[in-house]
């Protein structure tokens, strides 16, 4: 099978936020679809694992923003390579507060959505939130980031807990445990840092 085939469906790239009283937190995602116009509900799918997913289960609330073509990758890194257990997402990141009290990117972002879960559906290793849309503004007119333009112009990578995520079997060198990355080659160099996530060398694996 052709696992690259996957990238050619067409999908965005979005910045999923949520927060449940002291909790927040956010995660970048590929899957927001619309699903319904008259109710405008879209579907919104996470993985279990997420911490941001956990929020969204408890609050029933969540905030979409939607990339630009032009966002960088440490935005990019900074929602979809560590944990927001761990880290203050949103440290130095202009943001908004919608009616929920859920924060929004302000840059990088074409448009915004506020949502409301109606339904949740379990789909093995993610679940699946059908939401209400309650409110919707555009940010920017400018182009928005495709996953495939993600992996072609950024070279971007998925992390394991992603939905579209598929291991790459065809390559040798040094895998990274945290977003992917595959180093090529047979010896990593000594303080190697990944250039994704920017882990050090301890976190990749011969494969």
């Amino acid at each position: 099978m052709d696992t690259k085939a996957f990238f050619k469906l067409s999908y965005g790239l979005y910045i999923v936020t949520s927060k449940n009283n002291d909790e927040e937190s956010g995660c970048v995602i590929n899957t927001m679809t619309q699903v319904t116009a008259e109710p405008a509900q879209v579907c919104v799918t996470l993985n279990k694992e997420n911490y941001t997913t956990q929020i969204i289960q408890k609050s029933g609330v969540l905030n979409v923003s939607v990339l630009l073509d032009d966002v960088s990758m440490d935005t990019i890194r900074q929602f979809g390579f560590q944990c927001g257990r761990d880290v203050n997402k949103f440290e130095g990141i202009k943001w908004d507060v919608d009616q929920n009290g859920v924060k929004y990117l302000t840059q990088e972002s074409a448009a915004m959505f506020v949502c409301k879960v109606n339904k949740t559906v379990d789909v093995g290793t993610h679940l699946m939130f059908i939401c209400e849309v309650l409110d919707a503004k555009t940010l920017d007119e400018g182009e928005v980031l495709t996953y495939a333009a993600y992996h072609d112009k950024k070279n971007g990578t998925t992390p394991k807990n992603a939905p579209s995520y598929v291991e790459e079997k065809d390559k040798t060198g040094w895998r990274c445990d945290v977003c992917g990355f595959i180093y090529e080659g047979d010896v990593l160099p000594e303080g190697y840092i990944c250039p994704v996530c920017k882990v050090d060398a301890s976190h990749f694996h011969k494969i």
